[in-house]
């Protein structure tokens, strides 16, 4: 499980990073990483999208739960101040554990991002 302090809440946020982050997408999600100033007090924070679209609140939570215990294992190897969002696609509903590291690995290399694990 993600950290408190790791977890992105603040929408203004959220906009920020898919808009003016680097991008990559593979089957199951799509990864936003925008790298600031590094800033000493904030540590690099991870946020998640997950719509209806890719299925009822069961899945979505399920979904939710898979990506941020993923993440947690490549939280540490982020930039300090860096934003990353993942957004899960309506195939990630589906998607096997090992499916969607698979993917959110590929992912981080394409943005850029140093892949631990």
């Amino acid at each position: 499980m993600l950290s408190a302090a790791h977890r992105l809440r603040d929408g203004a946020t959220f906009r920020e990073a898919i808009r003016r982050g680097r991008r990559a997408g593979r089957q199951t999600l799509v990864v936003h990483l925008l790298v600031g100033e590094p800033v000493a007090s904030q540590p690099a924070r991870v946020g998640f999208v997950v719509s209806r679209a890719v299925g009822n609140a069961v899945i979505r939570n399920q979904v939710k739960r898979r990506l941020r215990h993923l993440a947690r294992e490549h939280v540490s190897s982020l930039p300090g101040s860096a934003v990353l969002v993942v957004r899960a696609l309506p195939p990630a509903a589906n998607a096997s554990a090992a499916e969607l590291a698979r993917d959110l690995e590929r992912c981080l290399l394409r943005v850029g991002a140093e892949v631990t694990g």
